[in-house]
């Protein structure tokens, strides 16, 4: 959700761009997505729209609205297709609002969102974000809807005006797109093959969000590792992580989502020796059979994969490996899924995405026999409950133990009545930070060295108390 504080729209902007009223932009799906919605901020702001204020969007007086789509998972796609017809009434209650919807699902069912709902104004790809606001000015001179979405990338989004989310911290993206074939995943489809971005030209931008503010950036990509092997680099992601260890005032980087096949030694040592690079790790199992995993085209076994673990483990103990994995694959045998059970109560891993296969109109998997509902939803309760015995094992080694945490926002779900603020450590849990009596209370972007006092299924509490010996320091 992207909104803001408004002023009249008659106006004249600073700049002495015209004032074109406000928008509001919602976002499904990934980091990708979510790093999207501020190149489309950016381009409407850009051509003099200002974000809505929460309620200018709960009164429906919008001028702008934009639906960021997500094409990876069926509910995603319910989501989609629900929140378009909940839009509508913007329409209803006020005639002249304009609906985008662009993202990986315009790229994909395009036709299909135009033809079911007309009243969306504007359809656009995630090649073309700059086109939005050309796009929306004619709907508006036409009164027809207005649908564009190319199949070649001609400008990076890194060259479009952005809106960051978080002056503390930032998203970059390294490369788009993917060249991987697995049977389940419509991405390469969607996004492309993928293209990776100069090193200067990501640095530069790094350099750019540190002189704004930042103290965090996560670089990413499809698959960030295989980032520079086009042009014959197999060291190229290695090099980036060391030079943004060369930044000065960058605290923090980190990176999302690497891919097993590509994970090389040369990664792991890069992670390890550059202090700013933080021991935290995501990387997608998928499965822990090798004859489903042969099926879904990963190409990686569950031994290569657990190898990797044990490495990143030999030279940074206290790394936080997090993991997403598919239950309910077509074809999949108890003996497979148990076999996944095998490779997580090994693995360990800190955290896990589990999701019920789900087939995606256009991939291979989705024409292979699939498996009744209900055995799919019995080993996702399976695995899930696994995972979380694992994970909460691994909150509680926090109780006791100092930790860095970056504050990222205000009082969250758990700190309404604590006042506590919220956060995360070096390795990404997330941890509710209380300030002690008489201490400085820490704002957004500032780092706070505490003892961990507790801990939840999936956070850490630190209310520590110095009398105690406990530690509180802001910085």
């Amino acid at each position: 959700m992207r909104t803001g504080q408004s002023v009249e729209p008659s106006k004249v902007m600073d700049g002495g761009v015209a004032d074109r009223g406000v928008y509001y932009v919602h976002t499904l799906g990934c980091q990708m997505n979510e790093h999207d919605s501020e190149r489309i901020a950016g381009v409407l702001e850009a051509q003099g729209y200002r974000p809505a204020s929460l309620e200018q969007v709960e009164r429906r007086e919008v001028d702008v609205m934009v639906l960021n789509t997500c094409a990876v998972r069926d509910n995603a796609t319910q989501r989609m297709y629900g929140t378009i017809g909940r839009w509508r009434r913007f329409k209803q209650h006020k005639p002249d609002t304009r609906i985008a919807v662009g993202g990986c699902m315009a790229q994909k069912d395009r036709d299909r969102i135009a033809k079911t709902a007309p009243w969306v104004d504007a359809v656009f790809g995630t090649k073309n974000i700059g086109a939005l606001p050309g796009l929306l000015a004619k709907a508006k001179e036409t009164e027809r809807s207005q649908v564009e979405v190319v199949e070649d990338l001609t400008v990076f989004p890194s060259q479009l005006p952005t809106v960051r989310a978080s002056r503390s911290q930032a998203w970059v993206s390294i490369s788009v797109g993917c060249n991987n074939t697995c049977t389940f995943c419509i991405v390469p489809a969607v996004r492309g093959r993928e293209r990776d971005r100069s090193m200067d030209d990501v640095l530069g931008e790094i350099r750019r969000c540190v002189d704004g503010g930042a103290r965090q950036v996560t670089l990413l990509g499809q698959n960030v590792n295989s980032y520079g092997w086009s042009v014959g680099d197999r060291f190229a992601f290695s090099k980036l992580l060391r030079a943004c260890g060369a930044i000065e005032g960058l605290e923090r980087v980190r990176f999302t989502s690497p891919h097993p096949a590509a994970f090389t030694d040369d990664v792991i040592l890069a992670m390890a020796q550059t202090p700013n690079v933080m021991h935290q790790l995501h990387m997608p199992l998928q499965s822990g059979s090798d004859r489903v995993l042969r099926a879904m085209r990963r190409s990686y076994r569950s031994k290569r994969f657990l190898s990797i673990l044990d490495k990143v483990r030999q030279v940074m103990p206290d790394a936080q490996i997090s993991t997403d994995i598919i239950v309910g694959f077509p074809g999949e045998t108890e003996e497979d899924f148990q076999e996944t059970m095998r490779v997580v109560e090994e693995a360990r891993f800190s955290s896990a995405f589990i999701f019920e296969y789900s087939p995606r109109p256009g991939t291979p998997a989705a024409g292979m026999e699939q498996l009744p509902r209900e055995i799919v939803h019995d080993r996702f309760e399976r695995l899930q409950s696994l995972q979380e015995s694992i994970t909460q094992e691994q909150m509680r080694g926090f109780v006791g133990r100092q930790v860095e945490v970056l504050i990222e926002g205000g009082h969250g779900r758990h700190d309404r009545t604590t006042h506590r603020l919220t956060g995360r450590e070096r390795t990404g849990v997330l941890v509710h930070v209380g300030r002690p009596q008489g201490f400085p209370e820490p704002k957004v972007g500032d780092l706070v060295t505490c003892t961990v006092t507790d801990c939840g299924p999936h956070y850490l509490v630190a209310d520590p108390d110095p009398e105690a010996g406990q530690v509180y320091e802001v910085r």
